[in-house]
């Protein structure tokens, strides 16, 4: 398949040294360089704050679905809390991101045989731009419920990065900000096991994008060059289906990629692709992120069996497990609490070093979206559109709200500047589904 390519400028940044040896006579220019030492220090400090106050990728800056310093409404309706909806065009179960004052999200028109990118403007609460990124080439065949634009986006601040499957291959494209195509990849094969589609979505780290593609052919973790698109290397996974997005967490020292599916749970040296360890597991097929806390991480599958495991990330060991199911969502951890929504529709939190249970707490069947953690409350979507918020940080289960939002929800939500944003659908009869972006807050 050819590739298109366009290549941008790499942004220009200048760097000041002083010796540390250095003495300077003049205490005005003392003065002066402290001064400016000290604008430099709040520049500084309030850009790593605004990076707190951004949702550029799947799950948030953290990777985990928490954001601590922000305090969201906790109830709703469609007269109450609904700063502004608009419409989106299409199907697509892709998560909002946010850069900025812009949201990036993907649809597809199954009719029209189309996937694209859209672009919101949330200062005007607009769609900015639409661009079709593919015409044709459809999976003949899906799972029921998925649609061809599930995979969530990924931005730099510079560029935004889109995985469709398209013609039974993974194609990333990128755009810049504008909605300008900079280079298109079809990255490898995407033929599965099972015909289900694609789900798992793009993650950037140090610069690098890594594409993860569990697919029987060609399955392997592939690390592209945002600025065109080139490989760089490639992480093999094997010879197997999975659905599970990948993430990069500073855990027992350093940086580990993880990744379950294959009937294992795997970490990787993100740098060098190197394999530090490997967990066997009971299920074949996973589709959550994993999470992770102190030094160590949690994950989850259900096919063919069902089964929750926490490990050492320094030594990969199985520290303990159990025969819940996490299936299509992730899992939740925070102060020593593992939290889940699980596939029979039941809240569990456990305590994460041992695996105790803390208590569980019936709710809605039916769950894609992974929950999200803000103001000291942890926020459970079904897929019916009901929203569970319940107190984190305790032992005894505390509902705060329930909400419900159309009929329809399979995307987590982004939360930035204290609002939340989440994609929500209405369905009107069996195949008739409209889609709008809600912007949640209080006045």
């Amino acid at each position: 398949m050819p590739k298109s390519r366009a290549k941008t400028e790499p942004a220009v940044s200048a760097t000041v040294k002083i010796p540390g040896n250095l003495t300077l006579a003049s205490p005005m220019l003392n003065r002066s360089i402290q001064a400016t030492a000290v604008l430099a220090f709040f520049v500084c400090a309030n850009i790593c704050f605004a990076q707190e106050n951004v949702w550029r990728s799947w799950r948030g800056p953290s990777g985990k679905g928490i954001a601590e310093n922000q305090t969201p409404v906790t109830t709703w309706s469609e007269t109450e809390n609904v700063l502004w909806k608009i419409a989106i065009p299409g199907r697509g179960h892709s998560s909002p991101i946010v850069h900025e004052n812009l949201i990036f999200l993907t649809t597809s028109d199954v009719k029209a045989q189309t996937q694209s990118v859209i672009c919101v403007d949330r200062d005007k609460h607009e769609i900015a731009w639409q661009k079709v990124v593919n015409e044709g080439n459809f999976n003949p065949k899906i799972y029921p419920t998925n649609t061809h634009a599930s995979p969530t986006m990924a931005c730099d601040g510079k560029r935004v990065y889109a995985m469709f499957n398209n013609n039974n291959q993974n194609q990333v494209t990128a755009l810049d900000l504008e909605g300008n195509i900079l280079w298109q990849t079809y990255v490898a094969k995407y033929v599965t096991q099972y015909p289900f589609g694609s789900g798992s979505s793009p993650i950037l780290h140090n610069g690098l994008l890594y594409v993860p593609n569990e697919a029987n052919r060609e399955c392997a973790i592939i690390v592209l060059n945002p600025e065109n698109g080139e490989e760089v290397k490639r992480i093999e996974r094997g010879a197997f289906s999975s659905y599970s997005t990948p993430v990069v967490a500073n855990v027992a020292g350093k940086d580990q990629l993880l990744i379950s599916g294959g009937s294992r749970v795997s970490s990787y040296d993100p740098e060098s692709g190197k394999e530090l360890w490997k967990v066997p597991t009971k299920w074949q097929v996973s589709c959550g992120t994993m999470v992770w806390e102190d030094n160590m991480v949690y994950a989850s599958g259900g096919f063919p069996a069902q089964q929750t495991l926490a490990i050492n990330a320094d030594s990969g060991e199985l520290v303990w497990q159990n025969g819940v199911k996490f299936y299509e969502q992730s899992m939740l951890v925070h102060d020593g609490r593992l939290y889940g929504l699980s596939e029979s529709g039941v809240v569990f939190c456990w305590d994460a070093k041992t695996g105790s249970e803390h208590f569980k707490q019936r709710f809605q069947k039916g769950e894609s979206a992974s929950p999200v953690l803000a103001g000291g409350n942890i926020y459970f979507t079904a897929q019916n559109g009901a929203t569970l918020v319940i107190k984190a940080g305790t032992d005894k289960y505390e509902e705060v709200a329930r909400n419900n939002l159309g009929n329809v929800a399979y995307a987590s939500f982004a939360l930035v500047d204290n609002l939340i944003y989440t994609r929500v659908g209405k369905r009107k009869g069996k195949n008739n589904v409209s889609e709008f972006l809600y912007c949640l807050g209080s006045e």
